[in-house]
């Protein structure tokens, strides 16, 4: 999901907290944490014997020294919970091999993400941003109150005592205790107000290579639990039958058929949800009973308020609205004017698809629903929103909505909805099952087919863009026109995120281009009678704005006669940590050597691209291959990141190799076309991810930095597409404008 503007990030003088937090009866110490919302005139509020973790608990030690950390954000794949781990642990002084990580549960002022709050939630790439203070003080403090124990029990001076690997030491009398010795004690002692972190060169875990993951061990062995893997007893799974356009509800049902089947327990419909959609559910004893008794439904469709253009249609509808003034997103000297003086310019329309998000793990949800409370477990991305949303359906306060948080097997931003969708007709199926009867859990599961022709894409849009240059080759304007549905009109985040009619997330990476242009405009014409349901994903804007910006400004390279490399170089002046990823990637890639030359007919290139997104920088350099009969192959990708200091180099490395895969398996291949309405694909043989003998060689070098780290989910797609479509031209002369890329590129 995109960037939300960011509330002020919790600093070691925000988190001043109060007295002691107590773990009574099972030898721990649980550590309590007070944001400044919770503050009562300067004071935090004190944790009590009768609420021993008190809010914002993030580490808890038992007596065996085993550290627990929980974790207020989701782990989908990106690594969240090994780098919050190695935050907390790095200032704990803790052995590695002891920490565990679990999910916090949802409670906004306990876990609220700094970057958006008030808000709980996993997105837009802050996790480690926002956590990066906090989950070091909430280490530091235990470690100050474990010190202080120890120097208690020993009668020494706490500034005597050393801390290694979960072993509490005083080197002069040669006394040890581990941590779990120590705890009991410890949740005695007030917890310090101030505490000082390490500086960077102590670090002992914070940018180790070798840290192992903490997620790897369970999800090797199969030990890891999933919503799929999670059950309640007498728990009934639910598959839903939806409408074939968007838009349309149910005006007969025949269920007799579904019922026959062996297992089928009930049928049930809903309607006239939050987010607008309907459908007929199959309950059942399993997965495949419910999904044979969902297929032997007999249904009418009324669609006489449903969607029913095709993406020809849509396309015709944005292009005709590139050509009209949009509204200003930026604007910055005199756009038209540079224009009409220019001495070349370059004019190019582009089009982007819709994009499903294609996770592993289809989307899935278990209810258990009383009178006055409603329990979810789900690989739970937006806690607050969820909470929000599910509990105004129901009429509960969103504090009787609690959300457990399990593993998720991927997201790309589609658990994390502003409409709280599958959540919400999984609440409305188990709600409608208790009334006529089965007062029982029920986890709704949706099959490939439904996942991938549930909606809430990654918007189509269309680009109209002019550029102009100066005799010299300088660019001089930059015009841009963008039309696309808006991911935040009509949800909770419209306040936020939408000013004056612009959607942040639709110009984001070119409304505010990093190149040095003194005349650029950027305006945006949002549709608002296109019923496909659309939301975030990965990279949001950016991967159809990052597209655009680093296509276009290769060709203001080649219009300039200049190289691609250098030429960006020079416009990047104001932007230092632009440069110094796009130099590291292009001295690794070799870019001042020419490439191997191709065998049998076969041509070569190799192209650049670098993109700012989510406070992190990319530059990647794409190496590829043409062969005689224009079919090709990404032969190599050269990757540099600058995200700040790197906490976990190998779970950056991951993210890049990861984002330059799904990038490239939407470039290739991805696009969710619509023909009457209809979703026309509907698994992996239609909407295809990138398979392996697909996937190039990739090196990924980190830019040594000094900086508070930053994201590294997301920034790794951007730079992808352009860079090797700029590869692409350098091979073939053939501009690449509309995504996917053609099978073959031919002249």
């Amino acid at each position: 999901m995109g960037k939300i503007e960011s509330a002020e990030t919790l600093g070691a003088g925000i988190l001043n907290v109060s007295r002691r937090g107590f773990l009574k009866g099972s030898s721990g110490l649980a550590l309590g944490f007070f944001l400044a919302p919770l503050m009562r005139g300067g004071e935090a509020l004190a944790a009590t014997a009768s609420q021993p973790f008190g809010p914002n608990a993030f580490v808890r030690i038992d007596g065996d020294g085993v550290v627990t950390v929980l974790a207020k954000h989701l782990e989908m794949g990106q690594g969240s919970y090994t780098g919050l781990a190695t935050l907390l642990a790095e200032e704990l002084d803790a052995d590695w091999d002891k920490v565990r990580v679990e999910g916090a549960p949802a409670d906004v002022k306990q876990y609220n993400n700094n970057a958006f709050g008030p808000m709980q939630g996993t997105g837009g790439s802050t996790a480690m941003a926002n956590s990066w203070e906090q989950m070091r003080n909430a280490g530091a403090s235990a470690r100050a109150m474990l010190v202080g124990a120890a120097a208690q029990r020993w009668g020494v001076p706490a500034s005597e005592i050393s801390v290694s690997e979960g072993v509490v030491s005083h080197a002069a009398s040669g006394r040890k205790a581990g941590f779990g010795e120590l705890v009991e004690a410890a949740a005695q002692l007030p917890v310090p107000q101030q505490v000082q972190l390490k500086d960077p060169k102590d670090f002992k875990l914070i940018g180790k290579v070798e840290l192992r993951r903490k997620d790897s061990r369970d999800k090797t062995d199969g030990s890891a639990i999933f919503t799929q893997d999670f059950k309640l007893p007498g728990m009934l799974v639910a598959v839903v039958a939806y409408p074939p356009r968007f838009g349309g509800v149910p005006r007969s049902v025949d269920s007799s058929k579904a019922k026959a089947v062996r297992d089928v327990v009930e049928v049930v419909e809903f309607r006239d949800l939050p987010h607008g959609r309907a459908g007929v559910a199959v309950l059942a004893k399993n997965t495949w009973a419910a999904r044979q008794g969902r297929d032997a439904l007999v249904i009418d469709w009324d669609e006489s308020k449903a969607f029913t253009l095709g993406s020809e249609e849509i396309l015709a509808q944005y292009r005709e609205s590139a050509s009209q003034p949009g509204i200003p997103a930026t604007r910055t000297g005199d756009a038209e004017a540079a224009l009409a003086a220019a001495a070349k310019t370059v004019e190019a329309e582009y089009e982007f698809p819709y994009l499903a998000h294609a996770a592993m793990e289809p989307m899935n949800c278990l209810v258990k629903l009383s009178d006055d409370r409603c329990e979810i477990w789900n690989g739970e991305q937006f806690q607050t929103v969820d909470q929000a949303i599910i509990g105004g359906y129901l009429g509960l306060p969103p504090e009787k909505v609690s959300l457990t948080q399990l593993y998720a097997g991927g997201s790309f931003g589609r658990r994390a909805g502003s409409r709280s969708d599958y959540l919400v007709e999984a609440v409305a199926i188990t709600r409608a099952a208790r009334a006529k009867g089965h007062d029982v859990p029920v986890k709704m599961v949706w099959t490939r087919e439904d996942d991938t022709r549930g909606g809430y894409y990654r918007p189509m849009f269309v680009h109209r863009v002019r550029i102009g240059l100066d005799e010299a080759g300088t660019l001089q304007a930059w015009h841009n026109r963008l039309v696309g549905q808006s991911i935040m009109v009509g949800t909770s985040m419209e306040p936020v995120m939408v000013k004056g009619g612009i959607d942040h997330t639709s110009v984001e990476g070119v409304s505010n281009l990093s190149y040095a242009v003194p005349n650029l405009q950027v305006e945006l014409s949002t549709p608002t009678n296109i019923q496909v349901p659309v939301l975030w994903w990965r990279s949001v804007g950016h991967t159809h704005t990052g597209y655009v910006a680093e296509t276009m400004i290769d060709e203001a390279a080649v219009a300039a006669g200049k190289d691609p490399y250098t030429f960006r170089d020079s416009l990047l002046e104001k932007h230092p940590r632009h440069r110094g990823v796009l130099k590291l990637a292009a001295e690794r890639a070799g870019w001042d050597k020419p490439l191997a030359p191709g065998a049998n007919g076969e041509k070569r290139g190799r192209g650049i691209a670098v993109h700012e997104s989510f406070g992190s920088f990319v530059a990647q350099v794409a190496e590829v291959t043409v062969k005689a009969d224009g079919s090709y192959r990404v032969d190599r990708v050269v990757c540099a990141v600058d995200c700040g200091i790197a906490i976990n180099p190998d779970v950056i490395h991951a993210q890049m190799e990861g984002g330059i895969g799904f990038a490239l398996a939407a470039a290739r291949h991805g696009a969710i076309t619509l023909k009457e309405g209809r979703v026309e694909q509907s698994n992996f043989h239609d909407f295809q991810v990138l398979r392996i003998n697909e996937m190039p060689t990739i090196e990924v070098h980190i830019q040594p930095s000094g900086e508070n780290p930053t994201g590294v989910g997301e920034p790794g797609v951007p730079p992808l597409a352009p860079a090797v479509a700029n590869a692409l031209f350098a091979a073939t002369g053939v501009r690449l404008r509309k995504l996917p890329f053609p099978a073959q590129i031919t002249a």
